[in-house]
């Protein structure tokens, strides 16, 4: 069954109001009609199952026939810290982070990042955040991941330090920390995760990562591409949380 979502203000009682871009989808797209049932999330943590009664592309209006608690969110909450990549890696990095359960991505400036977003920076925040829409769509999440604004590297560091109960950074010349202890060891419930553009982090910015608290680890022999490594380290730290089982 299709899920959407709306926002909890558009909720009254037992009916609510599906708008804008969702009822386009439903009403154009999908020709749904009165009588059809969906799913529609609220984007903070509760679904409900509903019957439309009318539908058009500016609004769809629905019953609502049933309401349950979303059991879909991971207990460990990611923020996954991307340096920016070139071309189109950065949508790919927030499709597949969003599905497999990270919580919100924070575009983040490094010194060896290729990409400068010079002015680009609302458009592609609004387009970035779609992909992250589209994606808790289709894999049911209970909320709506976030992709934030652009940080800096030390800016990055600090708020990391200051807001999560752990931060780890995969780097390449680690040779004694490896991810998968760090995840048997981590008892916290919520993850910051830092990952390099494609030149990766220089020394000085493992430094400062270093002093902000982050903890350097290695995922291995291979060196993975960037837009890989996020899900990797993502992926690893929720399956060994029981969080993909």
């Amino acid at each position: 069954m299709p899920k959407f979502f709306t926002s909890k203000e558009l909720i009254n009682g037992n009916t609510l109001i599906i708008k804008n871009e969702e009822a386009a989808h439903i009403a154009g797209v999908l020709r749904m009609r009165a009588g059809d049932e969906l799913i529609v999330g609220d984007g903070e943590m509760t679904d409900y199952l509903c019957r439309i009664t009318e539908a058009t592309g500016s609004a769809v209006k629905c019953d609502i026939l049933e309401k349950k608690t979303n059991q879909n969110e991971p207990r460990l909450k990611i923020t996954l810290f991307q340096a920016l990549p070139k071309g189109d890696k950065m949508e790919t990095v927030i499709q597949k982070c969003v599905e497999i359960g990270v919580c919100s991505i924070i575009p983040t400036d490094t010194k060896n990042s290729m990409v400068r977003l010079r002015g680009k920076e609302e458009s592609k925040l609004a387009r970035w955040n779609k992909i992250a829409f589209a994606a808790a769509k289709q894999c049911g999440r209970g909320i709506i991941p976030k992709v934030g604004r652009l940080m800096s590297f030390d800016d990055a560091c600090a708020y990391a330090s200051e807001n999560f109960d752990g931060a780890l950074i995969p780097y390449e010349c680690e040779r004694e920390n490896s991810i998968r202890d760090f995840a048997k060891g981590f008892t916290g419930g919520s993850l910051a995760i830092f990952i390099g553009s494609e030149g990766g982090f220089d020394s000085r910015e493992m430094e400062t990562a270093a002093k902000s608290g982050l903890i350097s680890v290695t995922m291995g022999k291979r060196i993975l591409r960037t837009e890989t490594a996020g899900l990797a380290a993502s992926i690893i730290m929720l399956y060994e949380k029981g969080d993909l089982s």
